[in-house]
C-alpha cells in the first residue's frame, strides 16, 4: 500500500512539472503582445453601457478607433492596415440576427448599476485573431492544448493515471463502490473548492491566467474520473426501482435534466475567460438568471441530481446525488464569501435584491424582474448551453460505452511517466 501511494504521489508531482511547463506560457497569451490590441481591451472593459453613459462611449469609440487605425499603420505597416481593414468589412458583412448575434438590451432603468449584464453578447466584436492574442484561434488552442493534456496525462490508461487513481481508491474502499464515490465526493470538493478559494494568493503568485489553468486540470481530471465512475455503477447497491425504460418517466428526466443545464452553467459567460485566453474575473452578475436565484449553480445540480434519481433509484445513485448536492450547497456559502471579498458591499446591495430559493427575492418584492426580462435569456450564450445539451444527451449511448470501457479495461499500471523518478 505505501508503495503504491509513494509511486502515486512521484507520478502525480512529474504530471504536475510536465503541466506547468506546458502552462508556463499561457501568460504570453496576453493582449501587451500587440499594443494596439492591449489599448483595445482596456478601452472595451472599462465601458460602462449605462443609458447616461450612452453619448460618452458613442465619443471614445470614434476617438479609439481614430488611435487605432494610427498606430496600426505607423508600427506594422500598409500590410498590417489591409489585414486590419478587411478583418474590419468581413465583420461588418456578418448578417445582424437579433438576440443570437447581438444581445438586445432590456430596461435595466429599475437596478442598481452596481452588477454586469450577464450573457451580452455581439458578433461584431469577436474575431479569430492572431496565435497568441485574445481572439478564437487562440481560444481554440488553448482549450485543444488543455485537453490532449488531460487525454494523455489522465484518460488514456497506457499514458494516463487515472485508472491508478481510481484503483487506489478502490484499494483503499476494499472494492466497495459505495466508499470509492464517497471518497471521490470528498477529495473533489477538496480540490475544486480549494483551489477556488486559494484564488486569490495564486493569482499573486503565478498570474491569473496560468493560475486558472492550475485550477482547472485536476478539476477536469476529478470529473472525468467521478462521472465515469458514476455511470459504471449506477445501478449498484440496493435498487429500490429503476425507471430509465418507462417513457414518460424518461421524457420528464430529460426535460429536468434540460432545464437544469440552462441553471448549471450560465454563470461562466465568457468562455475566453474559462480558458484563460482574457484574464479571468470575479464576476458580480446582476441580470439574467441571477434575477430568480442567486446561485443557479446549486439549483441547476440540484434539478440534474433529481432527474438522474428518478431515473435509477439505487443506494448508489443516491449516494452520489446527495454528494454532489452537498458540494454545491457548501458552494453557495463560499461563493457568496469570495464575492463579498472581492466586491464587498456592491455584493452586499445584489445579494438583498437576490434568493438562493428560485422566486423568492421575487415573491417577496426584494427582485422586481422588467418588463421585457426576455431579453435577458434570449441571449447566444444561453443557446450555446441548449445546443450543447441536447449534443451531451445523443452522446449518452458513447458515455455508457466510454465507461464500461473504462470499467472493463481495469487498471493500467504506470503511464506516461512510469519509471521517470526510478
Amino acid at each position: 500500500m505505501t508503495s503504491v501511494i509513494r509511486r502515486l504521489i512521484g507520478r502525480t508531482a512529474a504530471v504536475v512539472g510536465f503541466l506547468v511547463a506546458i502552462i508556463s506560457s499561457v501568460d504570453s497569451f496576453s493582449p501587451s503582445i500587440v499594443p494596439w490590441t492591449s489599448r483595445a481591451v482596456q478601452q472595451r472593459t472599462n465601458f460602462n453601457f449605462s443609458p447616461t453613459r450612452r453619448r460618452d462611449v458613442h465619443v471614445n469609440v470614434h476617438v479609439h478607433v481614430h488611435v487605432h487605425v494610427n498606430d496600426v499603420h505607423k508600427k506594422y505597416g500598409p500590410l498590417a492596415m489591409s489585414i486590419s481593414e478587411s478583418d474590419e468589412s468581413s465583420s461588418s458583412s456578418i448578417p445582424e440576427i437579433p438576440f443570437l448575434t447581438k444581445s438586445v438590451l432590456s430596461d435595466r432603468s429599475r437596478d442598481l448599476g452596481v452588477g454586469e449584464d450577464s450573457g451580452i453578447f455581439d458578433i461584431a466584436n469577436e474575431e479569430w485573431g492572431a496565435l497568441g492574442e485574445t481572439g478564437w484561434l487562440t481560444f481554440s488552442a488553448a482549450v485543444g492544448t488543455i485537453l490532449t493534456a488531460v487525454a494523455v496525462l489522465w484518460v488514456y490508461a497506457p499514458t494516463g493515471y487515472a485508472d491508478d487513481f481510481t484503483a487506489l481508491l478502490e484499494h483503499v474502499a476494499g472494492g466497495n463502490s459505495h466508499i470509492v464515490t464517497l471518497l471521490y465526493g470528498i477529495v473533489f470538493p477538496l480540490v475544486h473548492s480549494g483551489l477556488a478559494s486559494l484564488r486569490p494568493l495564486g493569482e499573486k503568485l503565478v498570474g491569473a491566467r496560468t493560475w486558472r489553468v492550475i485550477f482547472a486540470f485536476p478539476s477536469l481530471c476529478l470529473s472525468y474520473s467521478w462521472i465515469t465512475y458514476f455511470i459504471a455503477h449506477a445501478h449498484d447497491g440496493f435498487v429500490f426501482y429503476d425507471l430509465s425504460h418507462i417513457g414518460w418517466a424518461h421524457a420528464l428526466a430529460w426535460v429536468v435534466n434540460f432545464t437544469s443545464f440552462l441553471f448549471l452553467y450560465p454563470t461562466v459567460f465568457n468562455l475566453k475567460e474559462v480558458a484563460a485566453v482574457e484574464v479571468p474575473k470575479i464576476h458580480l452578475w446582476e441580470t439574467g438568471v441571477i434575477r430568480i436565484t442567486r446561485h443557479p449553480q446549486f439549483i441547476g445540480q440540484v434539478m440534474w441530481s433529481a432527474g438522474h434519481l428518478a431515473m435509477v433509484g439505487s443506494s448508489f445513485t443516491a449516494l452520489t446525488m446527495t454528494l454532489l448536492v452537498g458540494h454545491h450547497y457548501f458552494a453557495c456559502w463560499n461563493g457568496d464569501r469570495r464575492l463579498f471579498d472581492e466586491h464587498g458591499d456592491d455584493f452586499l446591495k445584489i445579494k438583498d435584491r437576490t434568493s438562493i430559493i428560485p422566486f423568492k427575492a421575487i415573491v417577496e418584492g426584494r427582485q422586481e424582474l422588467p418588463t421585457d426580462y426576455y431579453k435577458e435569456l434570449l441571449r447566444a450564450p444561453y443557446a450555446l448551453i441548449a445546443v450543447g445539451t441536447v449534443g451531451a444527451y445523443f452522446a449518452h449511448p458513447y458515455m455508457q460505452a466510454g465507461a464500461a470501457l473504462v470499467r472493463n479495461t481495469g487498471l493500467v499500471e504506470g503511464g506516461i511517466f512510469n519509471g521517470i523518478l526510478h
